[in-house]
């Protein structure tokens, strides 16, 4: 296993699985500037490493997840249009480098995910949370407004009608309620090992077939229709690859593929 850290942040790597570890108990996760800034360069190093698979976004301790921003550094601060420049740039950095990488991303919620939190879970390929785990988005709250990338991934989640109904209202929900309304793809009393059984599969799984589909999946969300050269290409380029030559050996064979990196 090797490791890179920032005070209240862990990227960890298990064999093929990159965990990135909030750890500020004392604050509930809530995520100050100097952790907003730190966070991309994490995922950057998880998705540079050959190894990595899957990379794991969780709270460092049982029942932790994010609380959101550091509202208090936001009370000392945020009067300085230097510093809230600078708070916007971090934070939108942190959420384009989550939901951009090229490699799977899965947040594992067991606590509160909320506000900025939220989005840190959002921004991530998928969502498994344990019951006890609770969301909300509460700019409405505290007189903020929401950045747009952000809402854009909670309509994709769950539709404009309970996007409005969250943003409007700055309610907190469960994890059943967010599992109902698709924030939450899986709820699990031991929400650690289903994650670890969803490592196991994607790791079982071609890495060309999972980067690709990202990429069309992203494609998608940004407005394509239709196939272009470009896709069709990756299309027919897959049936020449190592991967599809694996696949199809091992299925004929009746074994368990050994995909590369």
């Amino acid at each position: 296993m090797t490791s890179a850290h920032h005070p209240h942040l862990r990227l960890e790597q298990d064999g093929a699985v990159a965990r990135l570890l909030i750890d500020r108990p004392a604050r509930r996760g809530a995520m100050d500037q100097s952790m907003w800034k730190a966070l991309p360069a994490l995922v950057s190093a998880a998705m540079d490493d050959p190894a990595t698979r899957l990379l794991i976004l969780s709270g460092a301790a049982p029942g932790q997840f994010c609380a959101g921003a550091d509202i208090a550094e936001f009370a000392r601060a945020s009067a300085e249009p230097a510093w809230r420049a600078r708070n916007s740039a971090a934070i939108r950095a942190t959420q384009l480098a989550l939901a951009r990488a090229p490699k799977p991303t899965l947040a594992l919620v067991d606590g509160d995910a909320i506000g900025g939190g939220c989005g840190l879970a959002m921004a991530c390929d998928l969502r498994i949370a344990s019951p006890r785990a609770r969301f909300g988005i509460t700019p409405a709250k505290l007189g903020l407004v929401y950045p747009l990338h952000d809402t854009r991934l909670l309509v994709e989640l769950v539709g404009p009608a309970q996007a409005r109904r969250l943003l409007y209202s700055g309610r907190i929900i469960g994890a059943e309620e967010a599992l109902r309304i698709g924030l939450v793809q899986i709820v699990a009393e031991d929400a650690a090992a289903e994650a670890a059984a969803f490592a196991v599969d994607v790791i079982n799984a071609s890495p060309a077939s999972q980067r690709a589909s990202k990429a069309i999946i992203q494609r998608i969300i940004e407005g394509a229709h239709d196939d272009d050269e470009g896709s069709m290409g990756d299309f027919d380029a897959a049936f020449t690859g190592a991967d599809f030559t694996e696949g199809v050996a091992a299925f004929l064979a009746k074994r368990p593929p050994k995909f590369g990196a």
